[in-house]
C-alpha cells in the first residue's frame, strides 16, 4: 500500500527538514492540548478536587501529565513528536476496544459520549504530524547504540 505525498512532504523526506508552517501547526496542536487539559485538569490539580476512584485519580494525573509535556512541545516540537503518537495511541486503542462495542452494543451513557467525541479530536494528529519527517528521523535512521 503506498501513501502519496505532498511536494512538501516529499521534501521533508529527502532533507530531513520540516517546513516553518508545520511547525507552527504543530505548536497549535500542542497548545490546544494545553488548553483542553489545561482548563480541565489542572483546576482539580491544583485545587486538590476529591476523586471518587482510584483509575480517576490515575486519569487526572496522567492528563495533567500530557499536558505538561505538551508545553514542552511549544518549544520543541519535532523532539515532542512521541507525545503526539502516544496520544493517537491511546485514543485510536480506546475508541476501537472501548467505544466501537458500545456503540455497536447501543450502551453509550452520556459520559462515554463526551469520551468518544473528545478522542475523535485526534484526527487532527495524522495530519499535523510531518510523516516525512518521522520516516527520515524514527523510520530510516539508525537505532541509538546499544553498548
Amino acid at each position: 500500500m503506498s501513501i502519496a505525498l505532498s511536494a512538501t512532504e516529499r521534501t521533508e523526506t529527502r532533507t530531513g527538514e520540516v517546513s516553518l508552517w508545520r511547525l507552527y501547526l504543530l505548536r497549535a496542536t500542542y497548545l490546544l492540548i494545553v488548553v483542553g487539559l489545561g482548563s480541565e485538569v489542572w483546576p482539580k490539580i491544583i485545587g486538590h478536587a476529591p476523586v471518587t476512584s482510584l483509575m480517576q485519580g490515575v486519569v487526572r494525573c496522567m492528563l495533567f501529565g500530557i499536558s505538561l509535556m505538551a508545553v514542552i512541545g511549544l518549544r520543541y516540537p519535532l523532539k515532542m513528536l512521541p507525545l503526539l503518537f502516544f496520544e493517537m495511541a491511546w485514543k485510536v486503542t480506546w475508541l476501537g476496544v472501548i467505544a466501537w462495542p458500545a456503540w455497536t452494543a447501543h450502551t453509550v451513557d452520556a459520559d462515554m459520549a463526551e469520551t468518544i467525541k473528545a478522542c475523535l479530536m485526534s484526527v487532527i494528529f495524522p495530519v499535523v504530524i510531518p510523516w516525512g519527517y518521522v520516516a527520515a528521523n524514527y523510520l530510516k535512521a539508525p537505532g541509538d547504540r546499544w553498548r
